[in-house]
């Protein structure tokens, strides 16, 4: 059975502040650059059917320094997009959207959950047909989505799962069971 490995990017200015990033094009910062060069030794010991990654550029960078610069683009794997709420934190939208979240209210002039839903189970259906293991780079939220709908699950049980920048996660099989394997690691 195959396997999917998930990569979120290194640490950005606005990931280390908490601001909202999907369709903005910020720079690893250089301590992001380092642990994505750190990931390097780890997946080279590893064969991957194929390699794909967000097509943003922190998420490319990511793949790069990890060893993988012929990763290819799938504009599936982008971030969640969040509209009006790009660059802000979730503590300035609550001030006008108290309780709010990515995976329990509307992002106005963005993606709703089922958009998100229906680009990530293309990427499922793609990881699923490969003989062998595939490699993913992307971002937080859609990278949480995307482990949710491996599992067959609604986008929203996304919310369960953190998901810190530059960490390794494993989806596979216990028999004919998708699971995780491995979650958040560093």
């Amino acid at each position: 059975m195959n396997e999917l490995w998930m990569v979120r990017h290194g640490r950005t200015e606005w990931s280390a502040a908490g601001r909202h990033t999907s369709t903005t094009d910020v720079p690893l910062l250089p301590e992001g650059e380092e642990v994505a060069r750190e990931l390097a030794p780890r997946l080279a010991e590893v064969d991957f059917a194929q390699v794909l990654t967000s097509p943003r550029l922190r998420a490319r960078r990511t793949a790069e320094l990890a060893g993988f610069a012929e990763a290819e683009v799938d504009d599936d794997l982008a971030e969640w997009a969040y509209g009006d709420y790009e660059g802000t934190t979730t503590e300035e939208i609550r001030e006008h959207d108290p309780g709010w979240t990515i995976w329990t209210h509307p992002v106005p002039g963005g993606e709703s959950a089922e958009q998100v839903r229906a680009r990530l189970d293309r990427v499922v259906a793609r990881v699923r047909v490969v003989d062998g293991r595939s490699l993913v780079f992307g971002h937080g939220h859609a990278l949480r989505a995307l482990a949710a709908r491996w599992l067959g699950r609604p986008v929203g049980t996304g919310q369960y799962l953190q998901l810190d920048t530059a960490t390794l996660s494993i989806l596979g099989y216990e028999r004919e069971h998708p699971v995780l394997h491995r979650w958040n690691a560093p």
